[in-house]
C-alpha cells in the first residue's frame, strides 16, 4: 500500500491506477502556480514495484530517503522504484518549493542505519565540510521551508532579500553562492551551475532541495541567523504633523 502526505492530508494511491501530481491531478501541489506543469509526476505500479516518473519537460524533482543515505535527482523522463519505506519528493517551480512524503508500507527494503551525527546536521551524504558563513548563507535560502512545520510549500528568497536577511553586501552574498554551489557540484551534485540558460532562483532553489533533503542544514541552523529587525516605528511628533505641508516651520519664505 502506497500513500502521500501533503500538508498534513494524506493521499491513497492505487495500484490499478496511475496518480497524478502537478498543478493539476490527483494531488494539486498549487493550482495558481503557472510555472509548476499540469501534470508533472506520476505513480504507476508496475511489474510488482511501485514507480514514480516525471512526465515533465522542464522541471526536474529531488527525491530523498534519508534514512537509508539516498538522494536522486529525477530529471524529465526519468523514472525511479520506490523501495524503502519512505522518501521526501521536493519540487521547485518558480520561486516556490514544494515538498510531499511518500510512505510504502510494503517496501522490498528496509531502512540502513547511517552516521547517528546526520540529525544534528553535522554530516551528511558525501560529508562536506562547510563554513560558518557557507553553513549561514544555505539556511537563509532555505529558512523560509525549514519553518514549515508540514510537508507542504515554501518560498526560496532572492539573492537581494537574503543578503539583507544576513546583513551582508549583495557582493559577498553572491560570492559566498558560488564558493558553496562549486564546492557541493565537486561532490556530485547536480543542477548548482548558474549561466544564461538557467535561472539564478533555480539554482539556489536547486541547493535548498538538495540542502534540507540530505540535512546539511536543519531547523537548529536557524538559531545562527541574526535576529529579525523591525522598521522603526514613527515617534510621537511625527504623528503630530502626518505631512509636510502642516509643518508651519517647514514653508517656503
Amino acid at each position: 500500500m502506497l500513500s502521500i502526505r501533503y500538508q498534513g492530508k494524506d493521499y491513497a494511491v492505487n495500484s490499478d491506477r496511475v496518480f497524478s501530481i502537478g498543478r493539476e491531478g490527483d494531488l494539486v501541489l498549487d493550482a495558481e502556480n503557472l510555472f509548476l506543469h499540469r501534470t508533472f509526476l506520476t505513480i504507476e505500479y508496475r511489474g510488482g514495484l511501485w514507480w514514480l516518473d516525471n512526465v515533465g519537460s522542464r522541471l526536474s524533482a529531488t527525491v530523498s530517503a534519508r534514512a537509508s543515505g539516498m538522494e536522486a535527482w529525477l530529471m524529465p523522463g526519468g523514472r525511479l522504484p520506490l523501495v524503502f519505506p519512505g522518501v521526501v519528493v521536493w519540487v521547485t517551480a518558480g520561486d516556490m518549493t514544494y515538498d510531499f512524503e511518500i510512505i510504502c508500507q510494503d517496501a522490498p527494503f528496509q531502512a540502513v542505519a547511517v552516521d547517528p551525527g546526520l540529525d544534528s546536521g553535522t554530516a551528511t551524504m558525501g560529508t562536506v565540510a562547510l563554513t560558518l558563513d557557507q553553513r549561514l548563507l544555505i539556511t537563509a535560502l532555505a529558512e523560509n521551508v525549514l519553518r514549515n512545520l508540514d510537508r507542504g510549500s515554501g518560498s526560496v528568497p532572492t539573492s537581494s532579500e537574503a543578503a539583507q536577511r544576513l546583513q551582508w553586501a549583495i557582493t559577498k552574498f553572491n560570492r559566498k553562492l558560488d564558493n558553496v554551489c562549486s564546492k557541493f557540484e565537486q561532490m556530485g551534485v547536480a543542477g548548482l551551475h548558474g549561466g544564461p540558460s538557467r535561472l539564478a532562483v533555480s539554482r539556489k532553489a536547486r541547493l535548498v532541495e538538495y540542502a534540507v533533503g540530505a540535512g546539511v542544514v536543519t531547523r537548529h541552523d536557524l538559531a545562527l541567523l541574526p535576529a529579525e529587525t523591525k522598521p522603526p516605528e514613527a515617534s510621537d511628533s511625527d504623528d503630530l504633523w502626518p505631512d509636510m505641508e502642516s509643518r508651519p516651520w517647514l514653508g517656503s519664505g
